[in-house]
């Protein structure tokens, strides 16, 4: 699978809603209540962070839930592509992007959405052939003022701008040309994860999913 064909795949993704859920998930028995709140409430595409013992077995079970698409967040290594695949994960997102990992993921056929923040990243991006791009640290990194000084030399990469990104500012980002959508961790805290409280979040979800 080329750059490019993995980039229209998952700028296809990240239109199928404005917030792709950030989720860090310790406990696989809460997967699929999780995945199902999110879903329901309108949230599709919901990105598994590898930064749990537990992570790849959560990816297995919300893949089983209808309606989504599942995806491994935190992917550094071939071998992180890899796991997150045979786990059932039908993309994977990396915080920045390095030759080894865009060749690997291209060799089995996984979508990466591969992280970066200044022009020279972008470009180097661009000569791989990827114009839909994580834009992380996001809000460390200069949030909407450095996201919309990048769209005018750069106008043909679209972002998905992840890391602070709120439901108070994600309407901010949304509303420049060069975002898709951005990713937040807002939408399912810890603590109603573990309290399995799936319909304070599913009213998060069906928040952050009218930001549309």
């Amino acid at each position: 699978m080329t750059p490019e064909t993995q980039s229209q795949k998952n700028r296809a993704l990240c239109e199928l809603a404005p917030v792709i859920p950030v989720l860090v998930v310790g406990d696989a028995a809460r997967a699929e209540g999780l995945a199902t709140a999110l879903v329901t409430g309108g949230l599709p595409v919901l990105e598994v962070t590898l930064r749990t013992p537990a992570a790849l077995e959560v990816i297995r079970q919300m893949s089983r839930v209808p309606g989504g698409h599942v995806g491994a967040g935190t992917v550094l290594t071939p071998d992180d592509a890899k796991r997150a695949k045979d786990a059932g994960a039908s993309f994977a997102v990396a915080p920045g992007a390095t030759e080894i990992l865009v060749r690997a993921c291209e060799e089995i056929g996984l979508p990466l959405l591969p992280g970066a923040v200044t022009a020279s990243e972008v470009m180097r991006a661009m000569e791989w052939g990827y114009s839909m791009l994580k834009f992380f640290p996001a809000e460390a990194a200069g949030g909407v003022k450095s996201l919309k000084s990048l769209s005018g030399p750069l106008p043909r990469v679209s972002f998905c701008p992840t890391g602070g990104v709120t439901l108070k500012s994600a309407p901010e980002y949304l509303a420049l040309p060069n975002v898709i959508c951005v990713g937040g961790s807002w939408i399912a805290p810890d603590a109603d994860v573990a309290a399995s409280d799936w319909q304070a979040i599913r009213t998060r979800a069906r928040e952050a999913s009218a930001l549309a």
